[in-house]
């Protein structure tokens, strides 16, 4: 019972009301302690979007992106940086196999591209045949055989623009005719892809006939993407 002035009832209510704040405030740091573990469970959970298969890869082993294809201009220069390599291109045709013509044999440390195929960086497959040397006798192409998927290939091109590949695949061959249309198949359709044919021993030998055969009996072949663009 409470006296006349009512203090005892005035002490019950500050009491439910101190309460009620305790109340309150344990349960508001209840949940903001639970936010803050959600918030560090986000942060450490990879990201949902983009390449889930690489999702723990480390970056160098990711493959690049590939790139726009450029529009229609036929290549000047091929440079592949890891071999040291900066080689003229010139245009060459079909044999009577249907395998491209590898460089003439004066001109080994040249690099023939296909004339009536695609242009390196539009969209499609562009081949470049070079030799591989033999007898001791050096050639263009006499060590893409160490290349290695993500090396470096830039084609250089008449219009001033630079197509640069990344090799993806490095593949050898029996040795015998490569038939263009073998060569020239996409690996992913609407990429701008290269092949880089190696020819062993075909430049200006005879292959047990008694006669040159001029023709390219490949046996190392590069496969690149293209990945960047410039000037």
């Amino acid at each position: 019972m409470s006296d006349h002035d009512g203090t005892p009832s005035r002490s019950r209510c500050t009491g439910r009301l101190l309460a009620g704040l305790a109340w309150v405030v344990l349960l508001l740091g209840l949940w903001l302690w639970g936010r803050d573990l959600t918030d560090v469970r986000e942060s450490l959970a990879p990201s949902a979007t983009g390449d889930m298969a690489a999702a723990g890869r480390p970056a160098a082993d990711r493959p690049s992106a590939a790139a726009a294809p450029l529009t229609d201009a036929p290549p000047r220069r091929l440079d592949i940086p890891g071999l040291g390599l900066r080689a003229p291109v010139v245009t060459r045709g079909l044999d009577a196999r249907g395998a491209v013509e590898p460089p003439p044999p004066e001109q080994s440390g040249t690099v023939a591209w296909y004339g009536a195929g695609v242009r390196p960086g539009a969209s499609g497959t562009a081949l470049l045949v070079g030799d591989l040397g033999a007898g001791g006798r050096p050639g263009a192409f006499d060590r893409i055989g160490s290349l290695r998927p993500g090396e470096a290939v830039r084609v250089v091109r008449d219009d001033g623009s630079v197509a640069d590949f990344t090799v993806d695949d490095v593949t050898v061959l029996p040795r015998g005719p490569l038939d263009v249309r073998q060569a020239s198949g996409a690996r992913q359709p609407g990429r701008a892809e290269l092949r880089l044919i190696g020819c062993g021993g075909g430049t200006g030998s005879t292959h047990g006939t008694g006669k040159e055969s001029g023709g390219c009996t490949a046996n190392v072949v590069v496969s690149a993407y293209l990945t960047s663009t410039g000037r």
